[in-house]
């Protein structure tokens, strides 16, 4: 079975790294910045159609303010970019927006924290590859018909790709994200050269088109909530910022200055492209509509419900370069290859905080241990099952997923900011110098104001998209905090439990005395073995344990125990109604009341088999007494092996493969070694 499995995971993951080859898979800035900043780079290709998309309500004349909101957006995005170059220098261990929650603010707003970036990685996940399917659909009907299939296939493949590790899948995933950015900038630049130089009009395929407003003369404050609306749907762009944050162990060092300075070129790259694409959008005349076959107006006559409405990143590179131009293909494909990796920051986020709750006792340690590649294999899989389940419940639909998302990430941003402005004021207390001194307000101010920015943002995102999904991202939360809780309870309770006491207890005076039972079925050789070793134990009571089911069969074991002249007592327990597991508990039971000081050790002879499909055929009654009798105080449960031959074989196709280093040996080292 081993064989079966090892050979399928060196295949997909590649073979196994020792732990000291840690530091070979730290990432220098090149890679480091596809790698965590994909997020927030390929969000321009869908960023800038919400806004429209939401503006479109009050028709074509609300478009006007698309620029202003693509300043706010811009504005916002340094802010947050200025925030978290502190937190890298100051928190440079990993734990991002949670350990600066949770030391500043406390274990409750830590965890908030924590609950708000899971919930948002699981959903950048969603929605970066439900949108890259939609891109792709738009080129390939296959896609568009069963884009919940291709979404959960690409969730796989990713998975796989992360599985072997986060340098190897950053140098896959490098290629497409700077062919990406430089396709968009190319963009930007022969856009701005047509328009500006040579004076050419530029039309998009929608130019022409007319939008039905629904509704139209908005004024007041409903103009204003549209507004907002629109700019809570253009924050979209900075998902993924806190992801480098979090990420600052996987730099090369200097690693805080290294993910500072990503941090900074991400930020730089991300808003140049927003407001480009903005102001090719406007150049070129982009219509978009939330329902485009009723909304979009040809001619006076609605497009229909056949109408495909492309994104308008699609839409900008066919004004500027051709519709199926070399360009506008590359571009294109390079959009929908990018935004299937845009999942890639999540699948650095999560499993990296998953181990770091884990090692806090929040989640299960299975999370923080680090697999063949050494990678967090746990948290990967557990991400990429949670995604996979939320893009089936939703269709694949971006339009409905990325309703539920930006809520966890300005949560985390604002509590984040709020601990840093604390984490300043608690170390200006003590800071003496006056060149630091300056330097620490300098970043208390550029935090405090990254909080005041943030929280406001929050505010209105919950108050423009709690009805149209940011309720499931909460109630996610909600359910993510309330688990983490009882985790940690659980945790804190058991080690208070097994906690050893300063002075002598129960657990550490010797027993009484030590019943020991063997359970006998037949009188073969794992039992013979099973009783030498009890004679070895010199325990102060031995006695054979056997429970009738078949008559003929008792006679015939106590015929054979009496010839062979077995000096153990043989004690034979009536089962009228078959049964094996119940009367040997009650027995056991029966020995602890009678004296309660005394240990009872019962020991199982048990087969070892070679084969899987062997395990089915033996030991399910010995391993459903032995689940009984874990449950039952002072009784000690001892397996007495004997080794079939087929398990002796299987001994020796484990030696013949010791030189293949199958995954995972070489990590825990060769059997010679572990030995001594």
């Amino acid at each position: 079975m081993s064989k079966l499995t090892d050979l399928p995971k060196r295949i997909l993951i590649g073979r196994a790294l020792r732990s000291d080859r840690l530091g070979e898979t730290l990432l220098p800035k090149r890679i480091a910045l596809p790698v965590f900043a994909s997020d927030p780079l390929s969000s321009v290709a869908y960023a800038p159609g919400e806004v429209l998309l939401v503006l479109s309500i009050a028709g074509v004349s609300a478009y006007q303010y698309s620029p202003w909101i693509a300043l706010a957006v811009v504005v916002l995005m340094f802010t947050v970019v200025a925030s978290y170059r502190q937190n890298v220098h100051a928190y440079p261990s990993g734990g991002g927006d949670y350990e600066v929650a949770n030391t500043n603010l406390g274990p409750r707003a830590g965890l908030t924290v924590a609950s708000a970036l899971l919930v948002d990685y699981v959903l950048t996940v969603a929605v970066s590859i439900s949108s890259g399917v939609e891109n792709l659909g738009s080129a390939i009907p296959f896609v568009v018909e069963h884009k919940v299939l291709v979404a959960v296939a690409i969730i796989a493949l990713l998975t796989v790709m992360n599985l072997r590790g986060v340098r190897e899948s950053g140098k896959l995933f490098a290629i497409p994200t700077y062919v990406f950015v430089t396709g968009v900038f190319l963009m930007i630049a022969w856009g701005a050269y047509q328009g500006l130089v040579l004076g050419h009009t530029m039309k998009a395929p929608t130019a022409d088109f007319e939008i039905k407003a629904e509704e139209a003369g908005l004024a007041g404050f409903a103009l204003v909530f549209l507004l907002l609306r629109a700019f809570s749907s253009g924050c979209a762009a900075l998902t993924g910022v806190e992801a480098i944050s979090n990420g600052v162990p996987a730099f090369r060092k200097p690693k805080s200055k290294n993910a500072a300075t990503t941090l900074a070129l991400m930020g730089l790259l991300a808003v140049t492209m927003f407001c480009g694409i903005i102001g090719l959008a406007m150049a070129s005349d982009v219509k978009m509509a939330e329902n485009p076959g009723h909304d979009l107006l040809k001619d006076g006559v609605p497009v229909g419900d056949d109408y495909v409405q492309n994104p308008v990143i699609s839409q900008v590179a066919a004004a500027v370069f051709g519709d199926g131009t070399f360009f506008f293909v590359l571009l294109a494909a390079a959009t929908a290859l990018v935004l299937f990796l845009a999942a890639n920051t999540a699948y650095n986020g999560f499993p990296l905080l998953g181990s770091i709750l884990a090692q806090d006792r929040y989640l299960p340690r299975q999370l923080h241990t680090r697999g063949d590649r050494l990678a967090f294999s746990n948290g990967i899989v557990l991400l990429a099952g949670t995604a996979a389940a939320l893009v089936v419940a939703y269709g694949a639909d971006s339009t409905k997923l990325i309703q539920l998302y930006i809520v966890g990430v300005f949560v985390s941003f604002t509590l984040s900011q709020t601990g840093m402005v604390r984490h300043w004021n608690r170390h200006l207390r003590t800071e003496k110098n006056p060149a630091v001194r300056r330097r620490m307000v300098r970043s208390r101010a550029i935090n405090a104001f990254g909080a005041f920015f943030t929280g406001l943002v929050l505010v209105v995102v919950l108050a423009t998209k709690f009805t149209h999904g940011a309720w499931v991202a909460l109630l996610g939360m909600v359910i993510f905090y309330v688990l983490m809780s009882a985790v940690r309870r659980h945790y804190d309770r058991v080690a208070e439990e097994i906690a050893a006491a300063d002075t002598p207890s129960d657990d550490s005076v010797r027993p009484s005395r030590v019943h020991a039972i063997v359970l006998v079925s037949k009188v073969h050789r794992p039992t013979l073995r099973a009783l030498a070793y009890a004679q070895l134990l010199r325990t102060d009571k031995l006695e054979a344990l056997s429970i009738s089911v078949d008559a003929a069969e008792t006679r015939a074991l106590r015929t054979e125990w009496e010839r062979r002249g077995i000096n153990v007592p043989l004690k034979i327990l009536d089962s009228p109604y078959r049964e094996i597991t119940r009367p040997v508990v009650e027995y056991v039971r029966g020995l602890r009341r009678e004296s309660p000081r005394d240990v009872v050790s019962v020991l199982i002879p048990e087969y070892v088999v070679g084969h899987w499909y062997e395990h089915l055929l033996h030991n399910q009654s010995a391993l459903r007494l032995k689940g009984r009798l874990l449950f039952t105080p002072g009784v000690m449960v001892t397996s007495v092996p004997y080794q079939l031959v087929s398990s002796e074989k299987a001994r020796k196709r484990a030696r013949r493969r010791q030189d293949w280093n199958a995954p995972g040996s070489v990590r825990r080292g060769p059997v010679h070694e572990r030995d001594e």
